[in-house]
């Protein structure tokens, strides 16, 4: 949590962003794991400030920096983000960077099944996600200014290089399942075949706000990770959630019965997305879904670092969160072999 006077913020506030007046309230949302997240009223409007955690952090981690960046490169393509409106530096009264943006209006929905939903009503949904991530990965970076926000090379290579050393750093347990994964990616690895995009790198529904009276995207939020990289990242890592249990602390679709709620398969998910782009069906699509399954064990591995350091934004029980790497590593495993 962090610490920081009222009247100092209010001040800042004031001065940085255009129709802020006083500071009526604010408060912590509850979700989140990374960067803790704010809601702030001032008068009839209302905003949300997204900070840095205190503490000391893992390297390239928490970049309130870059989420800025593309969200502002964003705002006049068709992928829905919210306006942001200020990037404060490092000595902010919040103690660490943050920035503040509009806060959109709609719907989260955090079970990708959808059961609050009728029928017909889930697959406009799910027809909304893959069209946004298709738009997403239709924007020419150079265009939007967004043409240095990755290094050049094999997008993969460099992410399995990223994710170990990130996993490295946060371990706490030794899981030879995790060892395992990281070696098979490394004498797996796809070879570089040029495509580029700039990808979100969490994409899941609970990431998007959906219009209150309609199915459609009204923002998509969440953008740490972002960077220039192969768009089948992003694809294969919404699928690897569809491959997840549906329960516990899980947010999955294992188990569910797809066809009889009015989901689409993933097969299909991943022909209309690769339609809408005009480009040929993945190759090598294990490698991409077991490399989603690693890059999110890693992520994980820093929440349960620093919850045990005492920095987490949103800390759970330890010993659950050490169950949850452990089952995505032996899943991964299995996925790699079968």
């Amino acid at each position: 949590m962090h610490n920081y006077d009222h009247g100092t913020l209010e001040r800042y506030l004031a001065a940085h962003v255009p129709g802020f007046g006083a500071l009526d309230a604010i408060d912590k949302f509850s979700d989140g794991q990374s960067n803790p997240t704010y809601k702030i009223t001032s008068g009839t409007r209302q905003f949300v400030l997204r900070a840095k955690p205190p503490g000391k952090l893992l390297k390239s981690a928490h970049a309130v920096d870059r989420e800025y960046r593309v969200m502002q490169a964003l705002a006049d393509t068709d992928v829905a983000v919210p306006e942001v409106l200020h990037l404060s530096g490092d000595d902010s009264p919040m103690g660490t960077q943050f920035f503040v943006m509009d806060m959109v209006q709609g719907r989260i929905f955090w079970d990708p099944a959808l059961l609050e939903l009728d029928r017909p009503a889930r697959a406009r949904i799910y027809d909304a996600m893959n069209a946004t991530l298709a738009a997403l990965h239709s924007v020419d970076p150079v265009q939007v200014g967004l043409g240095d926000f990755g290094k050049p090379g094999n997008y993969f290579e460099r992410q399995v290089g990223r994710w170990s050393g990130q996993y490295r750093d946060a371990e706490t347990d030794k899981l030879p399942d995790a060892d395992w994964v990281m070696d098979w990616l490394a004498a797996n690895m796809v070879a570089d075949d040029g495509a580029s995009a700039i990808v979100h790198g969490d994409y899941r529904i609970d990431n998007m706000i959906f219009a209150p009276d309609a199915e459609n995207v009204a923002a998509l939020l969440d953008w740490e990770l972002s960077t220039l990289g192969h768009p089948l990242a992003d694809l294969a890592y919404q699928c690897m959630h569809w491959r997840l249990p549906h329960a516990g602390h899980f947010r999955g679709l294992a188990g569910v019965d797809r066809a009889e709620i009015g989901l689409p398969s993933e097969d299909a998910y991943v022909d209309q997305y690769c339609e809408r782009r005009g480009i040929a069906r993945p190759q090598n699509w294990k490698f991409y879904v077991v490399f989603s399954y690693f890059r999110l064990l890693a992520i994980l591995q820093g929440v349960l670092k620093r919850g045990l350091d005492g920095n987490a934004s949103n800390p759970k029980n330890s010993d659950m969160m050490r169950q949850v790497i452990a089952l995505m590593a032996h899943d991964a495993r299995k996925l790699a072999h079968g």
